[in-house]
């Protein structure tokens, strides 16, 4: 049964596998050595043999006992010479190749053939020195054979023979085979261990995850990146880019088949603060920026290791997407502070008139009830007339309830006329622009305990116009050119001086225009002017 590598834990897979490779390295690199080692062994023995083979054959004693064929001679002399040389043998043939000394005598006499099945050509026909490796009556060796010269020197009168035995030769081997088994059983237990101490290494630096689950988390996060609408770029500890989502290409209007990976930073987006935060070290958050010609809201978030910072990470989407989900939420809350203003009037009303009944006052009952009847019906018929559109009416009369239950009253020009409102106006920037101007009006008029707010709308001419006066205490007018910037504001506590700087914010967009001038008596007036004709260029 074959068992998978991947059932097995990743310290058991890298001890598996630093083992397999030294036992690999180890067993091919002593094959290899063993190998080379047994043949320069032979090829060593073989110069020797054949070294000691052309000296013999270069003795005159010898060359004169050949010629004359004296076996007596030569049989102790061969020993001699065998036993100076270490060699195994020395044997001594005429120019036929029959035996002329042999360490057997038995051998004396017989062809030298028959030991080794070699007719001794190339010494004894051609004159020439050679190696040959065999196995004959005294076991397997190495043999160097020489031809013998005469005296002259001119022909071949016999041979030469001198052996090593090979027996010394694989004792040789033996022992470093041997050596080498030791060494391939420490290579193995030493890859373990080292096996081992990667492995608990390795596990630490990826958080004890296996491979599978790295695998698994880098596909979560890639899906997790391409889910996010936010476009989210991260950069390493060199500026260059490690990761990004498709949201970050088209929200910076990058080609789309552009490779970002590993290109520096300020190569793609030159303008980008990355590198002040991997410098610095200090993170952003909802940072208004001009980049690509998009206007975004960035955070930006360096990545630590060890106190040291390895990489910036920074999400970043378009403002005016975020304006969009803000002036829902605002039209939202405005709803539904009409809803709760009418709410509470009514149950106030509707108290006031339980009591009056309960009391038997019938006729003041009547005459509160036909008064708000006659009052909403007012409000209700100039809403129809003047502003047919449904959500600027409903906006209007839920600040004129919102009014009511402060204890204040909201006075509506009966001459106003909001007809004409151009389709490209949207309704909940409208909204959003008018909602924050009569609020303010309301808080500003009840801070300094007066009662009245006016709001007079035209829609005559080239401009929508509308005109919102407070009996605040007004606005000094030094601070005319900054109480429309963001967090600019005269009112205590958290939370506020946001509504006006959204208002201009709008207005801008609709290329329209507000003014603030001193009220009729006492407060401040604020003018608004959105263009009919003006194209939205964003």
């Amino acid at each position: 049964m074959i068992v998978s590598l991947r059932s097995f834990k990743l310290k058991t897979r890298m001890m598996l596998i630093l083992g397999m490779m030294a036992l690999l390295q180890t067993g091919f690199i002593g094959f290899f050595a063993l190998t080379y080692l047994t043949h320069s062994l032979d090829e060593q023995i073989g110069q020797r043999a054949l070294h000691v083979a052309k000296t013999i054959a270069g003795i005159p004693e010898v060359i004169e006992a050949v010629e004359s064929r004296d076996s007596e001679l030569l049989q102790p002399l061969t020993l001699d010479l065998a036993s100076i040389n270490d060699a195994r043998f020395v044997v001594i043939g005429d120019r036929n190749g029959i035996r002329l000394a042999h360490p057997s005598w038995e051998r004396v006499g017989k062809p030298m053939y028959d030991d080794d099945g070699d007719y001794n050509e190339p010494a004894l026909l051609y004159g020439k020195p050679y190696i040959q490796k065999a196995v004959g009556s005294l076991g397997a060796s190495v043999r160097g054979k020489a031809p013998i010269f005469d005296r002259n020197n001119e022909n071949v009168v016999g041979i030469v023979s001198v052996g090593f035995m090979l027996t010394s030769v694989e004792d040789i081997i033996n022992r470093y085979r041997t050596t080498l088994y030791i060494v391939i059983v420490l290579s193995f237990g030493l890859s373990v261990l080292t096996g081992l101490w990667f492995a608990n290494h390795f596990k630490k630096a990826i958080f004890g995850l296996e491979p599978e689950q790295i695998g698994r988390l880098f596909q979560e996060r890639n899906a997790t990146l391409e889910s996010v609408r936010e476009g989210i770029i991260a950069v390493n500890s060199e500026g260059r880019i490690t990761t990004f989502n498709r949201a970050a290409v088209e929200t910076l209007g990058l080609d789309a088949n552009t490779k970002l990976t590993d290109r520096p930073i300020e190569d793609v987006l030159p303008d980008s603060r990355l590198m002040d935060v991997l410098k610095s070290g200090k993170p952003h958050f909802d940072k208004e920026i001009w980049l690509q010609d998009r206007n975004l809201i960035v955070n930006r978030l360096p990545l630590l290791q060890d106190n040291e910072i390895t990489g910036v990470v920074s999400s970043f989407r378009r403002k005016d997407e975020l304006d969009a989900v803000s002036k829902q939420l605002t039209q939202i809350q405005q709803y539904a502070d009409t809803l709760r203003s009418q709410s509470h009037e009514y149950s106030n009303k509707l108290h006031t008139i339980a009591g009056l009944i309960q009391i038997g006052a019938t006729d003041e009952a009547l005459a509160l009830i036909g008064q708000e009847t006659q009052s909403h019906q007012a409000l209700i018929h100039l809403m129809v007339e003047a502003v047919p559109d449904p959500i600027l009416a409903g906006c209007l009369l839920g600040k004129y309830n919102r009014a009511k239950e402060l204890g204040l009253r909201l006075e509506i020009d009966p001459e106003s006329s909001m007809k004409e409102i151009p389709d490209h106006i949207p309704r909940e920037e409208l909204v959003s622009i008018i909602g924050n101007l009569i609020d303010n009006a309301l808080e500003a008029t009840l801070s300094n305990k007066r009662l009245e707010v006016r709001l007079s709308m035209t829609d005559l001419g080239n401009d929508l116009i509308f005109e919102i006066e407070d009996e605040g205490q007004g606005i000094h007018e030094k601070d005319h050119s900054r109480i429309f910037l963001k967090g600019v504001t005269s009112k205590k506590g958290e939370g506020h001086g946001y509504g006006l700087h959204l208002v201009q914010k709008l207005l801008q967009k609709l290329g329209g225009t507000i003014l603030l001038e001193p009220g009729d008596t006492m407060g401040s007036r604020f003018t608004v002017y959105i263009p009919k004709s003006f194209e939205n260029q964003n």
